[in-house]
């Protein structure tokens, strides 16, 4: 028999999530499937999202996949083009580009094509990640929108702090001071301006991690949002141990038993993409019933607390993270975010749909 571990990814949550976007902002929405869809699997998350306006994502060769694939949607590149050998395949299956540095600007100046390309022109607001400084603005502006390549510009931005209590406020009147002499299409909001900040809707919306069925607020649940889990990752216990007062469990005994108590031993690890650095007491439902996690992570399995769960044994259903067992709770305990998680699942793990 296989090894139980198994990614179960519900499309049609991925389509819940997508139509809860489309009834919260009335910007075309272009769907962030990067990553390989957050561990989803592309074809397949596209296949779901097909109802988007728009993809976005970093790789050319999945810009490519889905094209050949039939998407006829706007297919963003959202890091751009890396080198001038880009240009001619974005613009053979029309693929639009951030343009985030004069370095971009000067690869399409030797472009030798004749085929006009749609760039995304990428202002700094405050993340100091990637685009132009407010007083760049202004300069590459003039060149692109003179650009012989260049067909069509959509200014855009990304907020460092729309799912904190900081807010946008200072970087959104920053872009709209630097955009106003511009009457072209803007986009701005990801999955947290999207759900908070209806000012910052714009005519294109980037919702991410919400079509995943997570929430990109730290005090504010999937399930408040109206979202529904789209990966479950579930496995079983494939053995028991009791312990006795004292007795200690997995490497470096990071759990000691106060008391007898049995434990179980879940065929998941950090080569199946379970943060190893999840401490005691992170969620986990076993049974359908919720437990804690004990001891360190190890590559090939983790151990669970199954002293109230007297019928749990050797063969119980155990969801790591997924329905029943928010993805969020998962990731705070274990002091990360859930797109780590879902970006986390090895290759090892079997994914069914």
């Amino acid at each position: 028999m296989p090894r139980p571990i198994l990614a179960r990814i519900n499309p049609n949550a991925l389509e819940s999530n997508l139509q809860l976007a489309r009834r919260a902002c009335s910007a075309r929405l272009m769907a962030v499937i990067k990553a390989n869809g957050y561990g989803h699997g592309l074809l397949r998350v596209a296949e779901a999202l097909a109802g988007a306006d728009g993809f976005a994502l970093l790789d050319i060769a999945d810009a490519i996949t889905l094209r050949e694939a039939g998407y006829r949607q706007t297919i963003l590149l959202l890091e751009g083009f890396f080198s001038g050998q880009d240009l001619p395949l974005m613009a053979e299956y029309d693929l639009a580009g951030v343009i985030h540095s004069a370095q971009q600007i000067a690869m399409l100046d030797a472009y030798p094509g004749r085929a006009t390309l749609d760039v995304w022109f990428k202002v700094n607001s405050g993340m100091n990640r990637l685009g132009f400084a407010p007083q760049q603005v202004a300069g590459a502006m003039d060149q692109l929108r003179r650009h012989r390549a260049v067909r069509d510009i959509t200014l855009m931005t990304h907020f460092a702090n729309a799912d904190e209590a900081r807010g946008i406020a200072g970087p959104l009147a920053l872009f709209n001071d630097v955009a106003s002499p511009y009457r072209v299409a803007r986009s701005l909001g990801n999955s947290a301006a999207l759900l908070r900040y209806p000012e910052a809707h714009g005519d294109w919306a980037r919702p991410g991690i919400m079509l995943y069925g997570a929430s990109p607020f730290p005090e504010v649940s999937a399930q408040q949002l109206g979202l529904k889990p789209v990966m479950t990752l579930g496995s079983r216990i494939i053995a028991t141990q009791e312990l006795r007062a004292g007795d200690e469990v997995g490497y470096g005994a990071l759990f000691r038993a106060e008391h007898s108590m049995r434990i179980g031993i879940v065929a998941c690890g950090y080569a199946d993409g379970y943060p190893r650095h999840a401490p005691n007491g992170t969620p986990v439902l076993v049974d359908g019933q919720r437990t804690r996690t004990l001891g360190r992570v190890s590559m090939d399995m983790l151990y669970v607390d199954l002293g109230a769960l007297p019928q749990a044994g050797v063969g119980s259903p155990v969801v790591l993270w997924g329905e029943g067992m928010p993805i969020e709770e998962v990731a705070r305990a274990a002091g990360t975010v859930s797109y780590e998680l879902m970006c986390a699942l090895t290759a090892r793990v079997p994914v069914g749909y």
